[in-house]
């Protein structure tokens, strides 16, 4: 199978965080193992990639952090989704649908004879 694109990565990053935010809290390392799983190992995110979407999308004010103690104990950075993210998600949720559409209607023209 070919290799997804960096571009077609980068655009599906803010609406998969937000889908698994949309579910609950979550840290950085428990947000890269949903990806992984929800994508079935198509899309392998690292920290490097992560951590400034997620910074952005705070910036934007669609999610917000806070310090948790995990079950070790440890203090861990959660994150959880705002009410504009959820929004935020709604729309790209509805753009993506329409793109869907798209290509799915284009795909069934035949090329051009010329």
């Amino acid at each position: 199978m070919a290799e997804l694109s960096k571009d077609f990565i980068a655009a599906s990053a803010t609406p998969l965080i937000l889908t698994i935010l949309n579910q609950g809290d979550s840290y950085g390392y428990a947000i890269i193992q949903r990806v992984n799983e929800l994508t079935r190992g198509e899309l392998e995110w690292t920290d490097g990639m992560l951590y400034p979407i997620l910074h952005r999308l705070e910036k934007q004010k669609l999610i917000e952090s806070y310090w948790g103690k995990a079950e070790s104990g440890r203090k861990r950075k959660y994150y959880r989704l705002k009410k504009h993210g959820s929004a935020e998600l709604i729309r790209l949720r509805d753009n993506w649908k329409r793109i869907h559409v798209i290509l799915d209607s284009v795909r069934e023209l035949r090329p051009c004879s010329t």
